[in-house]
C-alpha cells in the first residue's frame, strides 16, 4: 500500500507492524525516489539543485552527535558491551520511557516507511524497517541500504526497527539522556530510537552498529572500509575514517566498486552492508573525482548542507553550513559498480590515514603484526564538521579499528578476527597517508591525489612487490625506495620538509602519541604485535 488516508484503516497496517505505532494521518510505504522527492518538495523539506538533486539542511546537527548515543543495558548483552564514552549505558526503564514517548509522538502523523536490507550476503543480512516523519530521510535510507525486489516486500518482517523522529525533543530528566537529542539502541528489543536530530547519518550508523554486534558471533568481521574488485577478480579493502579518502579512492575507473563504507569479511569473501554511498563533497573536483561528482549532480541524490545559488547551481567549495557537506546516492550511480555487492577474499588491505602532522609516508608495506597494530590504533585526523563540537582545524585522533564510535563490542574482538583472516589468506597490508606532506597542517600541503592513486595502482597490481624498501627510523615502516610516477622526495617524507630537523621533532611527537594511545592494548595483544608497536628510540 502506497498511500492511506483513512486513519481507521491503519490499525495493524502491515507497513507499521513491529513499530509500536498504530495509526497515521497518512502512510507512505516503500515509495520510490521520485515520489519521495515530490513529497519532500511538497513538505518544504528542501529544494532541487539545477541538476535535480534534493538539497536539504540538517539544522544544528551537521554531523553525528556522539555524546547522545546510548546502548540499553540489558541482561543478555551487558557483559559483552564495550561500555564507556562510545557506548553509554541507558537503563531499561529510561529506554521504555523514551520509546513510549516517541511512539506517542509518531501516532497520527504523516509517516514514511521503508523496508530495506543491510548486507548483500543473504546469509548475513538483516531486514530493517524505518518509520520516519521526513520524506527526505526516507529517501536517504532508500538510497543507503539495499532495496529488496517488490516480490520480497510482501510479508516483510523486520529484524530491526528504527523509530525516527527528528523533530521530537528528548527530555534528559525523563529519558535519562544528555540533551534533547538521543540515539538509543536496544539489542533485546531490536529497536533503535533516533530523536532530536535531522542529520540522516545517524540512521546509517545505527545499523552499522547493529551489524558490528551481530556478525562477530558468526565468525564474520564487520569493517568500516570501502571495497573494490579488479579485472582479475582481486578484491581490495580501504579502511579509514571520514575524510581519509575511502569513497574517492575506492571509486576507481579501473576497478569495480563493491561499496564505499561498510563491509563484512566472511570465509568466502567480502560483501557490502549497503546499497548506496555517502560521500563528502566539500571541494569535490570533477577532474579528480569524476564519478562522485557526477553522482552528486543528478536526480535522486540527497545533498546535505550543500550550498547552491538561486538557480540551484552548486558551490561545493562553500562551507557556510558545515565542512561536512554530503551526497547520498544509490551505488549504481557510480558507473563501474559490482552489482552483486560482493567480492572474493581480499588480496590487498589498505589502511588510510590523513596525517595532520605531515610525517607519515605516502605508502608503506605492513607486516601482519604491524597491520594488527595499526588496525587497533586507527590513527587519522578528524576533519572539522564530521562530528559535532570540532573546531576549524583537523585534530589528531586514534579511533580503534578505524571506527570506534560504531563498535558495541571490545576492539580486541574485531582485532582477533582480522588477524585470523589475514593469516589464513595471506592478504597484503599497506598504510597510506592521504594527509599532509612537506609540513604539518597549515604549513605543508595535502598529499597529491594523483600520487596516491599511482601508489595504490602499483600496490594493487603487484608492482611494489619487487622494489627495494628502506626502513623508516621513527615508525619502523617499510617504505618503497621508488615507485612509478612518484618523485623520491614524496616517498621520503623527511625529504619533503624544507627543514629536516623540524620533521624530526614532529615525527618524535607523533611517535609519543602512538605510544600513549597503545597502552590500553598492550596486555591484549601477542608478542609479535607488541614488537611491532611504534615506540621512541631508547
Amino acid at each position: 500500500m502506497n498511500h492511506i488516508s483513512d486513519i481507521t484503516a491503519l490499525r495493524d497496517a502491515a507497513p507499521l507492524a513491529g513499530t509500536g505505532v498504530r495509526i497515521a494521518a497518512a502512510l507512505h510505504a516503500n515509495l520510490t525516489a521520485p515520489a519521495l522527492v515530490a513529497h519532500s518538495l511538497r513538505k518544504n523539506e528542501g529544494r532541487l539543485s539545477a541538476d535535480g538533486a534534493i538539497i536539504v539542511r540538517t539544522g544544528i546537527h551537521t554531523g553525528r552527535s556522539v555524546g547522545d548515543k546510548f546502548v540499553v543495558d540489558e541482561p543478555a548483552s551487558t557483559a559483552e558491551i564495550w561500555w564507556g564514552k562510545v557506548n553509554q549505558r541507558l537503563s531499561q526503564p529510561k529506554f521504555a520511557a523514551l520509546k513510549t514517548r516517541v511512539q506517542a509522538y509518531l501516532q497520527g502523523r504523516e509517516l514514511f516507511t521503508q523496508d530495506l536490507y543491510a548486507g548483500a550476503d543473504p546469509t548475513n543480512r538483516i531486514r530493517v524497517r524505518l518509520v520516519t516523519t521526513g520524506a527526505w530521510q526516507a529517501l536517504f535510507a532508500r538510497n543507503m541500504f539495499i532495496r529488496p525486489p517488490a516480490s520480497e516486500l510482501s510479508g516483510f518482517v523486520p529484524d530491526y526497527v528504527i523509530l525516527h523522529a527528528p523533530e521530537f525533543e528528548a527530555d534528559p530528566a525523563i529519558d535519562g539522556v544528555n540533551s534533547t537529542s538521543a540515539i538509543a539502541l536496544s539489542f533485546a528489543e531490536k529497536l533503535i530510537v533516533i530523536a532530536g536530530t535531522q542529520y540522516a547519518g545517524e540512521i546509517k550508523k545505527s545499523i552499522f552498529t547493529v551489524m558490528n554486534w551481530i556478525l562477530p558471533e558468526r565468525g564474520v568481521l564487520p569493517m568500516h572500509c570501502a571495497a573494490n574488485i579488479g579485472a582479475g577478480g582481486d578484491s581490495a579493502l580501504f579502511f579509514g575514517l571520514s575524510g581519509t579518502g575511502k569513497t574517492t579512492l575506492s571509486s576507481d575507473p579501473a576497478r569495480r566498486l563493491i561499496g564505499d563504507d561498510e563491509h563484512g569479511w566472511a570465509d568466502d569473501g567480502v560483501f557490502n552492508f549497503e546499497g548506496g554511498c555517502y560521500a563528502k563533497v566539500i571541494d569535490l573536483s570533477q577532474q579528480n573525482e569524476p564519478e562522485i561528482w557526477a553522482a552528486s549532480h543528478r536526480f535522486g541524490t540527497v545533498l546535505e548542507n550543500v550550498v547552491a545559488d538561486a538557480q540551484g547551481r552548486l558551490d561545493l567549495t562553500d562551507q557556510s553550513f558545515t565542512e561536512n557537506t554530503r551526497a547520498c546516492y544509490p551505488v549504481e550511480f557510480i558507473p563501474n559498480v559490482e552489482p552483486s555487492g560482493r567480492g572474493g577474499i581480499p588480496k590487498n588491505l589498505i589502511m588510510l590515514t590523513a596525517d595532520a602532522f605531515g610525517v607519515l609516508p605516502p605508502i608503506a608495506r605492513l607486516t601482519p603484526a604491524q597491520a594488527m597494530y595499526h588496525f587497533l590504533s586507527g590513527y587519522t585526523a578528524r576533519v572539522a564538521g564530521t562530528e559535532k563540537g570540532l573546531g576549524s582545524e583537523p585534530q589528531a585522533t586514534f579511533s580503534t579499528c578505524f571506527g570506534s564510535p560504531f563498535l558495541p563490542r571490545h576492539p580486541q574482538v574485531y582485532g582477533k578476527l582480522l588477524a585470523a583472516l589475514i593469516a589464513r589468506h595471506g592478504t597484503s597490508c599497506w598504510l597510506v597517508n592521504t594527509g599532509w606532506t612537506g609540513g604539518a597542517y597549515g604549513t605543508g600541503r595535502r598529499m597529491s591525489i594523483a600520487h596516491t592513486r599511482a601508489l595504490l595502482s602499483a600496490a594493487l597490481a603487484g608492482d611494489l612487490d619487487h622494489v627495494d624498501y628502506r626502513a623508516d627510523p621513527f615508525f619502523g615502516l617499510a617504505i618503497p625506495a621508488n615507485a612509478p610516477g612518484v618523485p623520491a622526495d614524496v616517498l621520503n617524507p623527511r625529504m619533503a620538509w624544507a627543514d629536516p630537523l623540524a620533521y624530526d621533532v614532529a615525527a618524535a611527537g607523533l611517535v609519543k602519541r602512538f605510544e600513549e594511545n597503545f597502552t590500553s592494548f598492550v596486555d591484549l595483544v601477542d608478542e609479535s604485535v607488541k614488537a611491532a608497536a611504534i615506540r621512541a628510540a631508547a
